[in-house]
């Protein structure tokens, strides 16, 4: 299981590595699917033109466990062999990269799910601070916590 909390301008990590990686886990010969997700900077925004966008949270260990907590959750309940997330925070601009996940399972449903599930836990069930910064002035949006 891969679970990485990254400063944006620490580390570089893609849905393609992630594939990669999940390729070479000892269950690819029962394995019939892999998902991914890529979120990343939307330019426009609620009557915005977005300059960038400032993601922060609280405690980065926390974070990173309770993303963790939620992969090993969504493995057990739709019995995916690997799911790999990749969670970014700092300062971005449109079209970089906030959110990677990438689940390998037996078949395409339960697959799917997972990384349904993952995803939206994630949004909702973890600490975030979103500032969206445009001209028109600052938006904050707070998730989790």
């Amino acid at each position: 299981m891969v679970v990485r909390v990254i400063e944006a301008k620490e580390d570089k990590v893609t849905t393609a590595d992630l594939i990669e990686e999940l390729k070479k886990n000892t269950k690819i010969d029962y394995s019939g699917a892999i998902f991914t997700f890529e979120g990343f900077v939307r330019g426009k925004e609620e009557n915005m033109n977005l300059e960038k966008l400032i993601l922060t949270t609280p405690d980065k260990a926390k974070t990173q466990k309770e993303i963790e907590k939620i992969v090993e959750n969504a493995k057990i309940k739709y019995n995916v062999f690997e799911i790999s997330v990749v969670h970014y925070i700092g300062e971005f601009y449109t079209g970089d990269s906030l959110f990677l996940v990438a689940v390998l399972g037996g078949h395409r449903a339960e697959t799917l799910d997972a990384l349904k599930e993952v995803i939206e836990s994630v949004k909702f069930d973890v600490e975030f601070k979103k500032e969206e910064i445009s001209k028109e002035g600052t938006k904050t949006i707070l998730a989790g916590g």
